[in-house]
């Protein structure tokens, strides 16, 4: 077992962008965390593995207070076995950052923080309608420095209005303060996301697919001359501080999801907790887990290891996917992967097979390429 990922389902306030699961009221959380701490409980026979790593997401975890915190990670280490060297994260909102807080959270179980800094500039923030100016961001990845040494910051590219000036000033304010992993992501129209409904009134311009490829290449470029590894598309680290929690996740690794609309994973099977936090508290106060489950057929899975695998730079391994899912799946792959190879979108060196550099950002696409699909055979 890999992890353990607790969702956090509250928000001071709603990004624009975001589809998450969660509630900006804030009056059911000591009842919510009561019943995380009860799935947790519920859970425990469903691996006898040792837990690597523990990551709260959300949501907003740095909303949780420090009695609560120790309620959660009590139940955690008193039921699992947990490795000594388990990488425990946690999502933070700079808002909620005053050096008190961050000094609470290093006397904690936490050793990993990932804060929300997104943008640096103020107009940035508020076209989100983030909860936190530029100043707190500075600000807390300041306070952060002085008591953790993992930490990890999240920005946005593709912001319409974003020029190539301020996106590479955004990465130049991000350097400066010498963390050791970043993570970045391109602005996307999620359905039903308040973004979606501005755009579609007029609102808000649309995203620049061309503009966001053109960032992408920036980061890339920026962050590889500084010295980070871009060991996933959207993840940069120093050598010794890549995600251990998103790698586990890539690499097909098992893991429990806790909380209203959490995702987890057992090696066969996939399922995700009702996305409601009443019914949720309800249906776990019942002693009962509200989950739907599905069962992945060998195609499934095998899609799942194309889709991720070729998002990192461990790429594809021949010899392991003849071992996970037969003879079949290695020849088709062969087959549909040739005319990636023939255009440069592929690299093969020796038994592994890893996208191009130019062809990253057409990463997703190039997946289905690879995709199995029934009728082929």
């Amino acid at each position: 077992m890999a992890g353990i990922y607790i969702h956090i389902p509250f928000c001071k306030q709603a990004c624009h962008y975001c589809d998450f699961h969660f509630s900006t009221t804030l009056k059911r959380k000591p009842q919510l965390v009561q019943s995380l701490c009860k799935e947790l409980l519920l859970r425990k026979n469903e691996t006898s593995e040792t837990i690597e790593t523990i990551y709260f997401g959300g949501g907003t975890p740095s909303l949780l207070t420090e009695e609560e915190l120790e309620a959660i990670f009590e139940v955690i280490y008193d039921n699992y076995t947990i490795s000594p060297t388990a990488e425990v994260t946690l999502e933070a909102n700079p808002d909620d950052l005053s050096e008190e807080k961050i000094i609470q959270f290093a006397n904690s179980k936490i050793n990993r923080l990932s804060i929300g800094v997104q943008s640096f500039f103020d107009e940035d923030l508020k076209w989100m309608n983030r909860s936190h100016n530029a100043e707190e961001a500075i600000n807390a990845v300041n306070f952060a420095r002085k008591y953790f040494d993992n930490i990890t910051i999240d920005l946005i590219y593709g912001v319409p209005g974003l020029t190539d000036e301020k996106w590479k000033e955004n990465l130049k304010n991000a350097l400066q303060f010498d963390i050791p992993h970043i993570s970045s992501y391109a602005l996307t129209v999620e359905s039903g996301t308040a973004l979606e409904k501005m755009i579609e009134m007029g609102k808000k311009k649309p995203v620049d697919d061309a503009v966001s490829k053109r960032h992408y290449e920036i980061l890339v470029k920026t962050m590889t001359e500084a010295g980070y590894i871009n060991y996933e598309f959207s993840n940069f680290g120093l050598k010794g501080y890549f995600s251990q929690n998103n790698t586990a996740y890539w690499m097909g690794k098992p893991y429990l999801g806790i909380g209203p609309s959490a995702h987890g994973f057992d090696g066969k099977h996939r399922y995700w907790n009702v996305r409601h936090n009443i019914l949720y508290i309800k249906a776990i106060e019942e002693g009962k887990i509200p989950q739907t489950t599905e069962t992945l057929k060998t195609s499934d899975r095998y899609n799942e290891y194309i889709m991720t695998r070729l998002r990192t730079i461990w790429g594809i391994s021949l010899p392991e996917i003849e071992e996970k899912f037969g003879e079949k799946y290695l020849a088709y792959f062969q087959k549909e992967a040739d005319k990636l190879f023939e255009n440069g979108f592929l690299i093969r060196e020796k038994d592994k097979v890893r996208i191009s550099e130019n062809a990253k950002f057409l990463g997703d696409g190039i997946s289905a390429d690879l995709f199995y699909v029934e009728e082929s055979f």
